[in-house]
């Protein structure tokens, strides 16, 4: 169960939705490094906020990456 200050509130509604997305590389290769990782982080904040979403984790590794995003009932996944 979420936290009261994990709940948000719209005019009409009370919510908490996440979606765990998960962006594995072709035949599992090891192509992502630190760096990559890095430049991802900046571009998928960016997108969340074009899109008014909130990037609540980011993780990866070598061969993924795991994102957990936040959004409001107003935009389709």
């Amino acid at each position: 169960m979420a936290d009261y200050e994990d709940i948000r509130t719209g005019r009409h509604c009370v919510f908490v939705l996440h979606a765990h997305l998960v962006f594995v590389t072709k035949f599992r290769h090891r192509v992502f490094t630190g760096s990559h990782l890095e430049r991802m982080k900046q571009i998928m904040r960016d997108v969340c906020a074009d899109f008014e979403t909130e990037l609540a984790e980011f993780n990866g590794e070598s061969n993924q990456v795991h994102l957990l995003v936040n959004f409001p009932p107003k935009i389709a996944l």
